[in-house]
């Protein structure tokens, strides 16, 4: 994304036009005239204190604008996940997972439907093209075409909400917690149970991953207990 900013009347009366092109994955180099900006990168010319406003100016303005972006894609997801859903909910299904990413021409809308007797083929077609239209009508996703991916979350799906944990009491479970418990970080075993925000897995017969220097001090009871919001991600494991 290119923003276009009105030229600037510098101190020593020289005339810039700023150039500030926010990107996620480069930082532009400088050159005669343009200013690049990009994350906690502002590269600026150092011609006396005229110019190191100008640096802290524009390092301030880029984290504001890539902010509100930020801002604006998530009220877009929130947007496209209302629509999602109550189209789901019209068809019998649940909407597992919405993600965006990519830029420019190369952007691509993925949406995770489910259903207890299983996602076929025609429940995916049909829904991309019932979304796909409310989308587009709507104008949701500005900024020219992208792709919209729908699928079936697959056998080793994604577990996110507590209706996911209660839903599938009883499946082998595969999850990572943001802070180590007895020492560990992952932990694999049947769900036992969801109540009250917690997390019961049987880790019977199931191997854990801990640091060796760990391994001795990290002898997990059979049943272990973990906190939902300490959870960074789980997803089921296939049984075959």
């Amino acid at each position: 994304m290119v923003l276009h900013l009105p030229s600037v009347r510098l101190a020593n009366a020289l005339t810039v036009d700023f150039a500030l092109r926010v990107l996620w994955s480069v930082c532009f180099l400088p050159s005669d005239g343009v200013y690049y900006v990009f994350g906690n990168c502002c590269v600026v010319p150092a011609i006396g204190e005229a110019h190191q406003w100008a640096q802290a100016h524009f390092l301030v303005s880029a984290w504001l604008l890539m902010a509100q972006t930020v801002t604006n894609m998530a009220l877009e997801l929130e947007r496209v996940r209302e629509i999602a859903e109550r189209v789901a909910a019209s068809d019998g299904l649940e909407v597992v997972e919405i993600d965006f990413r990519g830029g420019g021409n190369a952007r691509m809308l993925r949406v995770t439907i489910d259903k207890p007797a299983g996602v076929t083929h025609e429940d995916c077609a049909n829904f991309s093209r019932e979304v796909g239209t409310i989308l587009d009508v709507e104008d949701v996703v500005p900024g020219g075409s992208y792709m919209l991916e729908v699928s079936s979350p697959g056998l080793d799906r994604k577990l996110f909400r507590p209706v996911d944990f209660q839903r599938f009491t009883g499946s082998v479970v595969k999850l990572t917690t943001r802070e180590p418990v007895n020492g560990n970080r992952h932990f694999e075993g049947r769900l036992e149970s969801f109540q009250d925000g917690r997390i019961t897995l049987d880790l019977a017969g199931r191997k854990q991953k801990a640091k060796p220097k760990q391994q001795s001090a990290t002898l997990a009871p059979l049943l272990m207990e973990i906190e939902l919001a300490n959870v960074e991600k789980a997803n089921l494991v296939p049984e075959i």
